[in-house]
């Protein structure tokens, strides 16, 4: 299983991290992927992440799923990137598994991928669109081959969810009782 993880200038730190981390405590291969020619990319609240590769260098038919994190600066860089809107697509087209959590959704809404049932950081769905948002009360939601989430405080539950889909309940249990995050549902 590999999972890409792009990162733009401003990205949330807590989901990336937890997104990251949840999935290669599950032993998921994760690439975390740069814009631009510097490894290092900047989260929104000064902390850096050092990254694997390139956005540019990305191989669709290598992966199973891509996880955008939040972050309004970040996400603004995702839904503007032509190579990120080109992988959303061509995964889209393919069944390919597409997760984003926070304002990402936004960056899903922008390459015509994000499906009727969806969740996101409240007065996100405004830049996307009211109808279909559970919100809320829902911490994921998953529709057909897109998962989405709310924000920070989710970003455990949601690489939990994204770790269900991808490994099965096995590895979820394992990993989310490892975690102790017996606040995610299952």
């Amino acid at each position: 299983m590999k999972v890409l993880v792009p990162l733009a200038t401003g990205f949330e730190e807590i989901e990336a991290v937890s997104i990251i981390d949840v999935l290669r405590r599950a032993e998921i291969e994760v690439l975390v992927a740069a814009f631009d020619e510097e490894s290092v990319v900047k989260g929104a609240n000064g902390i850096s992440v050092v990254t694997d590769m390139n956005i540019k260098d990305v191989k669709v038919s290598e992966l199973d799923m891509i996880a955008l994190p939040g972050g309004w600066d970040g996400t603004h860089a995702l839904a503007d990137d032509g190579n990120v809107q080109n992988i959303l697509k061509e995964m889209d087209s393919k069944g390919k598994n597409i997760a984003a959590i926070c304002a990402a959704p936004y960056a899903l809404h922008r390459a015509g991928v994000l499906k009727q049932n969806y969740t996101c950081y409240p007065s996100v769905e405004k830049e996307i669109r009211e109808q279909g948002y559970i919100g809320d009360g829902t911490m994921v939601v998953e529709d057909a081959n897109v998962l989405t989430s709310r924000g920070p405080a989710t970003a455990m539950c949601f690489a939990l969810a994204i770790v269900k889909k991808l490994k099965g309940e096995e590895t979820y249990k394992m990993v989310k009782g490892g975690l102790l995050a017996d606040f995610c549902k299952e």
